[in-house]
């Protein structure tokens, strides 16, 4: 891909989809993530900032991607984030996922949907009886073939790919050139993180 091309979504944010935010926020930021990707667990305490310091002003989408060529556990965690999502927690079990992503056996899951307050015994039978992994498994293929994600994370700002670095200083200026109405304003905090690792860096190169 050419730094000129444009990538778009074609597959558009639905009410099936897990979203966090209002439906009219200026910026949809949009991940195709794994819960046992490495690349996944360093972005997201930087998804989290933002999802703190934005949390009027813009909308997060977490769609599933797990390759399990590469990371064994990350269909089982998929499944178990569907199931806590049945039962209305799924974030609550995706920060646990992403929390703790070199424990992702089966116990392991169980202990996590106790601890977010599942009703453990449905959430074992459906894990048991694969509930979920048909519409994963679909929704795999669809961003295989759709959408053309080979990797994780893969995001998109407004329906637009975003290749650039996953760093909080640069996705919140990401985030803000996508405003198309200039309705966000970065937040004192943001811009003082911003100023601290632009010192560093010039000094790096000095």
């Amino acid at each position: 891909m050419s730094a000129a091309e444009v990538v778009r979504l074609k597959t558009a944010v639905t009410e099936h989809d897990h979203a966090l935010g209002p439906v009219n926020a200026p910026v949809t930021l949009l991940e195709y993530g794994n819960f046992e990707c490495s690349q996944c667990g360093q972005a997201y305490p930087v998804i989290k900032q933002i999802r703190n310091l934005l949390s009027r002003d813009r909308r997060f989408v977490c769609r599933r991607f797990p390759t399990v060529r590469t990371h064994p556990h990350s269909l089982r965690a998929a499944e178990a984030a569907e199931a806590a999502g049945a039962q209305g927690k799924f974030w609550e079990i995706h920060d646990e996922l992403f929390t703790h992503q070199t424990a992702l056996e089966d116990h392991d899951l169980l202990r996590y949907a106790t601890r977010i307050g599942l009703d453990v015994t449905r959430f074992s039978r459906e894990m048991s009886e694969h509930l979920f992994l048909a519409g994963i498994e679909a929704g795999y293929q669809q961003s295989l073939f759709n959408e053309h994600v080979t990797g994780t994370p893969t995001f998109y700002l407004n329906e637009t790919r975003y290749t650039g670095a996953t760093d909080l200083p640069t996705m919140l200026e990401a985030i803000k050139k996508s405003d198309p109405e200039g309705r966000i304003r970065l937040p004192q905090k943001a811009s003082l993180i911003k100023r601290v690792v632009g010192k560093l860096l010039r000094g790096a190169g000095g």
